[in-house]
């Protein structure tokens, strides 16, 4: 993280909150004059406070630490506009319905953005039965590899994740599924529209 608490961050949730610097002040047993010197940047909360702070403005923690005030604005939870976060050290998958801050092992997590799909990442899309088989022929080994599948429906998002020297394939029901998601460990997301291949298909 490049900031500790921002003055700025505590001014804006302060004032949403439609609150005084001394009722602020009150609830954190500080002066307002405390308050006062973290928003002009002439202090800083003490760790203690931090937690107490983040209450009191009625955001998460790890939020009121990253510096910025982060408004989700997928009102009705469509899943469609999900974002993948992934951890460099432990790789687990986060997905969120909206814009939201994740940290995992101590870093804040990035939003992944698509890549664009090259010859060594093409997502391969067959049609069997009921289901989509995916495949992407990519090397699978410790430190190189396909590390999850995903597909994204209306209602949810499914993931499969995979490890190295398993087979870089997975299956999905084709009802529903309007994207599909692969991840690589060294060049990032890519996604495909499997609906463009077959375009017969009907929900």
């Amino acid at each position: 993280m490049n900031n500790y608490v921002t003055g700025q961050l505590i001014s804006n949730l302060r004032k949403k909150k439609k609150l005084t610097q001394l009722e602020l002040a009150e609830k954190l047993n500080v002066s307002d004059k405390t308050i006062s010197k973290w928003e002009t940047g002439k202090g800083f909360p003490d760790i203690s406070l931090v937690e107490p702070l983040a209450k009191a403005l009625d955001v998460s923690l790890i939020e009121l630490l990253s510096g910025q005030s982060i408004q989700n604005t997928n009102k009705h939870a469509n899943m469609l506009r999900s974002h993948f976060h992934v951890c460099p050290i432990c790789a687990n998958v986060i997905v969120s319905s909206g814009e939201a801050i994740h940290s995992c092992c101590g870093i804040q997590l990035p939003s992944l953005e698509v890549e664009t799909i090259d010859d060594k990442h093409t997502i391969c899309v067959e049609k069997v039965e009921d289901e989509y088989l995916i495949s992407i022929n990519h090397p699978m080994t410790k430190t190189h590899y396909i590390s999850f599948f995903a597909a994204k429906r209306n209602n949810g998002v499914e993931i499969i994740k995979l490890y190295p020297e398993q087979e870089a394939q997975a299956r999905f029901k084709i009802l529903g599924t309007q994207k599909i998601y692969a991840y690589c460990t060294h060049h990032g997301l890519f996604e495909i529209n499997p609906r463009k291949k077959y375009k017969d298909i009907l929900e």
